[in-house]
């Protein structure tokens, strides 16, 4: 009968263990999914991105031209009444009429 009892313990305590791994594994699962989420959709909204060069962030268009170098592109983001173009000069641009 002991037999009986140790086996029905280690029938519970590794379906325990299954269970715990499989709810930790689920957690990082989703921790990891909201992270990237995060990090893919930050500049969603905006026409540009920040690219970390060295010591400082370069802000660069979306529509970026690639024989333009990244060190032509301003340091400081731009307001919200400026566009950075394709080559990296920033323009004034016209309000929207609502």
């Amino acid at each position: 009968m002991s037999t009986e009892a140790s086996s029905s313990e280690d029938t519970q305590t590794s379906s325990g263990w299954s269970a715990r791994r499989i709810l930790v594994a689920i957690f990082f699962v989703a921790l990891v999914a909201i992270v990237s989420y995060s990090a893919i959709t930050q500049f969603e909204g905006q026409p540009y991105m920040e690219v970390p060069h060295g010591d400082h962030v370069h802000y660069v268009p979306k529509d970026r031209d690639e024989d333009v170098p990244l060190s032509d592109f301003p340091t400081q983001e731009p307001a919200p009444n400026e566009r950075i173009l394709p080559d990296g000069r920033v323009v004034q641009v016209a309000p929207r009429a609502e």
